[in-house]
């Protein structure tokens, strides 16, 4: 996400998913508070619906190679 209107269309795509308490989408990020009913993958699906590929926190992490 590189503008305004990248984080409107994440967050307009948000919306319908099921138990999402709240939203905030950053540019380049986005924390979602939910009740357990959103799942993972339906929070990647409706930001794939905003042109967007989601990558977990935990996910993102660097590792050193091990040798």
């Amino acid at each position: 996400m590189s503008c305004q209107h990248c984080v409107n269309a994440v967050f307009t795509a948000l919306t319908p998913v099921s138990g999402i308490v709240s939203a905030h989408v950053d540019i380049g990020s986005v924390v979602v508070e939910h009740d357990g009913r959103a799942t993972v993958e339906a929070l990647r699906a409706a930001i794939a619906v905003a042109g967007y590929d989601a990558v977990l926190a935990a996910e993102e992490r660097r590792t050193l190679p091990v040798i």
